[in-house]
């Protein structure tokens, strides 16, 4: 029989795992039984520090429509009660109209460090993240930033990685996709061999003039399960249509945003028409957007930095799957701190593009790690990560 303790431990995971506050949950001595059990200073206060941080990229990284060599990133930190918990923002030059420069970033980052003090409790999750969201109407990687770290911080006091808090099974986490992007047919040829040994599936950057030479130069080197990345770079309905069924002889298993996304219509109709699921990225940003893409795609690509972070996330998975939709997680180059984050709800999707931290050369954490081309998530709480 569980005594009391351990009947409160389970219940406030179920109320975590359900997206309800915890301070609703239970009534009169209940809750501050809980409390103490995972927090020694009743008068503690959260305090929160940020600082920038560029990203190294291994090699130069080339997409449809640009090429980088480094990501601004700002390295979040929330303590309480002397335990840590992790976040960062990643701010993808491309992406900045939604994510974030990095002097927004910090801007926003001050207003919650001067503000989240008015809040006694981590775990009051759903007013927190409340506030934060509603000081702006973007800045989407820094409430990212923030929301992760919370997230860590309150896994961390509850003793638990959010995987489980979550009801989730991590040995159902699924292979990830690694990145080849476009480049030469040598170098593309010479990247191909090194990852055929290590993963289980491939990820192409397509859009481009030499979409079909990039495949063919894949194939000369491994049959492996390759999913596709278009990066809107497909303008014309009919040519994606023929191109997804050419890729679909190739041995491609999903395409990723085929069209530009104020193309919607013309996404529907290749959607309609396509014998591979297609999936949203550049049409998707936050949970809104999510029930209006039913029938434009079959699936979405959820990635933190994009959506304000873990918690509006597993919103969206639900909502996905309530719709009838497949799932995918992302993320942008980054550290193991929030692709760890990510991670932590892989076991539910069906497919998993998390190798933003394998692209960078300077590594904060340890955490996540991807052993024979599996997501494998480590047996530590919050979002599994330790600090290097």
């Amino acid at each position: 029989m569980q005594n009391r303790r351990d009947f409160l431990k389970t219940a406030a995971f179920a109320a975590l795992g359900s997206g309800m506050a915890i301070n609703n949950v239970f009534a009169g001595e209940s809750a501050p039984a809980l409390f103490n059990i995972n927090r020694r200073g009743v008068n503690a206060k959260m305090k929160l520090r940020f600082f920038p941080y560029e990203l190294k990229l291994r090699h130069v990284f080339t997409v449809a429509s640009y090429s980088r060599s480094t990501t601004p990133d700002v390295q979040v930190e929330i303590e309480y009660d002397g335990i840590i918990g992790y976040g960062e923002a990643s701010m993808p030059p491309y992406l900045q109209r939604e994510l974030g420069t990095m002097d927004s970033v910090l801007a926003f980052l001050k207003k919650v460090q001067d503000g989240i003090g008015q809040f006694p409790d981590p775990f009051q999750l759903e007013d927190i993240l409340a506030y934060v969201d509603k000081l702006s109407p973007g800045d989407a990687a820094a409430k990212a930033a923030v929301d992760i770290a919370l997230h860590d911080l309150v896994g961390k006091l509850l003793q638990a990685p959010w995987y489980r808090i979550w009801g989730l099974d991590k040995d159902k986490a699924p292979s990830t996709t690694f990145t080849i992007g476009i480049d030469t047919p040598d170098v593309v040829r010479e990247k191909t061999k090194e990852c055929a040994e290590q993963f289980n599936i491939l990820k192409v950057k397509l859009g481009r003039d030499n979409d079909k030479e990039m495949i063919e130069v894949i194939r000369s080197v491994t049959d492996l399960p390759i999913a596709v990345d278009a990066n809107q770079g497909w303008t014309d309905k009919h040519y994606a249509i023929d191109m997804i069924h050419w890729l679909k002889e190739k041995g491609i298993v999903m395409i990723e945003q085929p069209m530009p996304k104020t193309q919607l219509d013309d996404i529907a109709w290749v959607t309609q028409q396509s014998p591979l699921p297609i999936f949203a990225d550049e049409s998707l940003q936050r949970l809104g957007d999510v029930a209006g893409l039913k029938g434009a795609f079959h699936g979405i690509n959820i990635k933190l930095m994009k959506c304000t972070g873990m918690r509006e996330g597993w919103k969206m998975v639900t909502l996905a799957r309530a719709l009838g939709m497949k799932v995918m997680v992302g993320c942008m180059t980054e550290t193991s701190c929030a692709c760890s984050a990510a991670a932590q709800f892989s076991p539910a999707v069906d497919f998993a593009d998390l190798d933003g931290n394998l692209l960078i050369a300077n590594d904060r954490f340890k955490g996540m790690e991807v052993v024979k081309g599996k997501i494998t998530l480590p047996d530590l709480p919050g979002i599994g990560v330790v600090k290097l």
